[in-house]
């Protein structure tokens, strides 16, 4: 069994910053791409970051310039800096990722639980 599990969102002001962490654990054969998504209370899951298994990233276009995704693969964990953080950043923050195991052998999405981030203005 594969588990998610996020950390480090709260309240912040406008301008400011947090850094979201996900560690992934359980029978991991392989971790392939690993990414955020957030929502907002009414609103559809949005994707927000995305990092291959060779690093590259990418982001949606509203927080470009502003967060870094990044990855430790020895570690199993992925991580999102973001700075200059504006009220319509407030969301459930949602760690995705998509993972290799043996017993059974397949490749299947797995999400965390979601933390909370919430800018104030």
């Amino acid at each position: 069994q594969v588990q998610l599990v996020e950390s480090g969102g709260g309240l912040v002001q406008t301008g400011g910053s947090l850094r979201l962490s996900c560690a992934a654990s359980g029978s991991i054969f392989r971790i392939n791409s690993m990414g955020w998504y957030r929502q907002a209370p009414g609103k559809q899951r949005e994707w927000v970051a995305l990092i291959t298994s060779g690093s590259d990233t990418n982001y949606v276009d509203s927080v470009k310039g502003r967060f870094t995704i990044s990855r430790d693969n020895t570690k199993n964990t992925v991580d999102l800096q973001m700075n200059s953080l504006k009220p319509e950043d407030t969301s459930v923050y949602y760690c995705n990722a998509l993972i290799a195991t043996t017993q059974p052998m397949r490749v299947t999405q797995y999400w965390g639980q979601g933390t909370q981030v919430t800018v104030s203005s």
